[in-house]
């Protein structure tokens, strides 16, 4: 019996499993190095993706300012572009902005010189709002394929940011659901949540308030410090450039 017709198409399952899994899996860093925890059990990274979204993110901010917790905001281009006074107040109020790409697209799917296009537009959105130069990207959806991390090193980002829990809010519900989700945060998760909606501004994320309403106070009570992705422990830098001008190179 011949071997190799069931061999090679079993090996090609397999290594299409593998690459799944490296676009995918939060933890995997076959496609390059990501931020995913903050290496110190005592702090908690609390990260928002999707927004601006002038319906929550102004409630979100007095929220946090409340607790005394700092943040991070992925925000996607054309929101920004939308709201730029509104991303002026997250960095007013001693937030960090990161670039979720300008229109929350799978970067799998994309060549090189398109993720090269959604940075630029995004990075240059937030550097002309705010003054300042994101130096951080989350891909959206945490896809992110061999093309991500060479673009991400030549725009002179310091990383890419992933999560060690995921609170799955982008679809409205009971911010109770959501308050029994969060349970399984620890000191040093990074935590993904939602203050927009990538398909339209004004997302309903009542809920996500709601559960952080909840359990903010209880994890300031525990000890947690509340730091940005700039805050952490073991960031990753790789080789970029230490500092860059506006979205490009």
């Amino acid at each position: 019996m011949n071997p190799w017709p069931i061999a090679v198409p079993a090996v090609a399952a397999a290594a299409a499993g593998v690459a799944a899994w490296g676009a995918m899996a939060p933890g995997a860093q076959l496609f390059g190095p990501t931020v995913r925890r903050t290496g110190r059990g005592n702090t908690l990274a609390l990260t928002f993706d999707d927004g601006p979204n002038p319906a929550i993110t102004p409630r979100l901010l007095d929220l946090l300012e409340q607790h005394h917790a700092r943040a991070t905001f992925f925000l996607i281009g054309r929101f920004v572009r939308a709201c730029p006074e509104l991303v002026r107040e997250i960095t007013a109020r001693s937030h960090l902005v990161g670039n979720h790409t300008d229109t929350h697209p799978n970067l799998i799917w994309l060549s090189s010189a398109r993720i090269a296009e959604e940075l630029e537009r995004c990075g240059e959105s937030i550097a002309e709002a705010t003054g300042r130069v994101a130096q951080w990207m989350r891909p959206p959806y945490g896809f992110r394929g061999p093309h991500l991390q060479p673009v991400v090193r030549g725009q002179g980002y310091r990383g890419v940011v992933m999560w060690s829990v995921i609170a799955y809010d982008w679809k409205p519900q009971p911010s109770a659901r959501l308050i029994a989700r969060l349970r399984r945060v620890r000191g040093g998760d990074i935590v993904v949540l939602h203050d927009g909606d990538h398909r339209a501004l004004g997302g309903a994320r009542q809920h996500t308030v709601g559960a952080l309403e909840f359990w903010l106070p209880r994890w300031r009570d525990a000890g947690l410090e509340f730091v940005t992705i700039d805050g952490v422990a073991g960031e990753v830098s790789a080789s970029a450039p230490a500092t860059r001008q506006g979205g490009k190179n």
